[in-house]
C-alpha cells in the first residue's frame, strides 16, 4: 500500500493509531477541536444571518426586485388615469439616470399566485415598466383595511391627490363596506371631511367626473359649487352638451371643470322655470333651520353653512336611519 493510500485511509479510520506491519504511515496532522468549534459557529452565524435576511425579506423590511408586469394596480384605486404626464417624465428621466431610491409598496395577491396588488408607488411602478426594469417593493401581507390605510396616509402626506379624487376614493371605500372611522384613517380627515368628501361624491355623475378629471387645482368649495348646480332641472344633460363641445378635450383637467361650471351658470340664470314656493322647517323659537325647494326633478334641502353646518353634517350621517324608519312606516300602496 502506498504512502498516499494510507494516509487517505487513515484520515477515515475508526480503529488503532498503530501502524501496519511493514508499513511506516505518515503522521496525521490533527486539527485542535477549539479550532473546529469556531468554524462549526462560524457557520452557525452565517446561517442565522440568512434566516434573518429571509425573515426580513417576508415581513417586507428590506426592499426587493419585482417584474413590473407582476404588480397590479389596488382593488381601491385612489387615482384618476389622467396623471401629471410631465411629472412621469421627470421621474422616468430621474429613474434611468440614478435608479428607483424609493420603493413601492405591494402586497401578495389575494388569489393569483406570484402576483403583487400595489398600495402606493404607482408613477414609480409606471416609470419602471416603461424603462423596462424592475421595480423596487416592500412586499408586506395587507389585509383590505391595512391596504388602503397604507396608500391613502402616503398619498395624504403627500398631498398628492386632489379634491375629487380623495372624494371618489371615499365614496369608494364607504361603497366597499369600510366604516367611516378607517375612512377618516385612510385619508388623514375627521369625520365631518369625510361626509362632505362622500356627499360630493354621490352628488356628481360619474360620467361628468371621468370628462373633467382630477382637477389638481379645484377644491371643496367649488366642487361642492358644482354640485349645488348640478341638482338644477336638465342640469346633468347642460353638463354633457359642454362636455360634448370639441374644444372640450384639448383643455386641461382644470379648465374642463371650469367649462362645465360655466355652462351651469349660465343656464341656471337663463332658466326661468317657475318653481314652487319652498316649504320652511323652524326651531320651536321660530329660528329656520332648513328651506326645501322643489324644482324639476329634484328636490333640494337647504340649511345655513354659517350657522348649522354641524347640523348639517349630522343630519346627513342620520339620513339613512330616518329613511329606513320613513320606509318602514309607510302605508303600502299594494292592494
Amino acid at each position: 500500500m502506498s504512502k498516499r493510500t494510507q494516509s487517505i485511509r487513515s484520515l477515515f479510520a475508526a480503529g488503532s493509531d498503530e501502524a501496519q506491519p511493514g508499513e511506516t504511515r505518515a503522521p496525521v496532522q490533527r486539527v485542535a477541536s477549539g479550532a473546529v468549534r469556531s468554524l462549526q459557529d462560524t457557520f452557525s452565524e452565517v446561517e442565522r444571518d440568512y434566516e434573518a435576511l429571509k425573515q426580513r425579506i417576508a415581513e417586507g423590511a428590506l426592499p426587493v426586485e419585482l417584474d413590473p408586469s407582476t404588480v397590479y394596480p389596488s382593488p381601491f384605486a385612489d387615482r384618476f388615469s389622467d396623471q401629471d404626464v410631465a411629472a412621469i417624465e421627470a421621474l422616468t428621466a430621474s429613474i434611468k439616470e440614478h435608479g428607483q431610491e424609493i420603493p413601492i409598496l405591494v402586497r401578495p395577491h389575494p388569489s393569483v399566485p406570484g402576483r403583487y396588488q400595489i398600495a402606493y408607488g404607482h408613477r414609480r411602478l409606471r416609470a419602471a415598466t416603461e424603462l423596462g426594469v424592475p421595480v423596487k417593493a416592500y412586499v408586506r401581507d395587507l389585509d383590505d383595511n391595512r391596504l388602503v390605510v397604507a396608500q391613502g396616509i402616503e398619498n395624504s402626506a403627500r398631498e398628492d391627490l386632489s379634491f375629487i379624487e380623495r372624494a371618489i376614493f371615499a365614496n369608494k371605500l364607504e361603497g366597499s363596506g369600510f366604516q367611516r372611522p378607517l375612512i377618516q384613517s385612510a385619508l388623514s380627515v375627521d369625520r365631518a371631511e369625510v361626509s362632505k368628501l362622500i356627499a360630493v361624491a354621490q352628488a356628481v355623475p360619474d360620467s361628468i367626473v371621468a370628462a373633467i378629471g382630477r382637477a389638481p387645482k379645484i377644491g371643496r368649495g367649488r366642487w361642492q359649487e358644482l354640485a349645488d348646480l348640478l341638482q338644477g332641472s336638465n342640469s346633468e344633460a347642460k353638463a354633457r352638451k359642454a362636455i360634448s363641445d370639441k374644444t372640450f378635450s384639448h383643455k386641461d383637467s382644470d379648465g374642463r371643470f371650469a367649462a362645465v361650471m360655466r355652462a351651469l351658470k349660465k343656464a341656471d340664470k337663463s332658466d326661468g322655470t317657475a318653481s314652487a314656493a319652498p316649504t320652511i322647517a323652524r326651531s320651536t323659537a321660530g329660528a329656520e333651520i332648513a328651506k326645501l325647494s322643489l324644482s324639476g326633478k329634484h328636490c333640494k334641502i337647504q340649511i345655513s353653512r354659517d350657522r348649522d353646518e354641524a347640523f348639517a353634517v349630522y343630519l346627513m350621517e342620520q339620513l339613512p336611519d330616518l329613511y329606513e324608519s320613513f320606509k318602514r312606516g309607510k302605508p303600502s300602496s299594494e292592494g
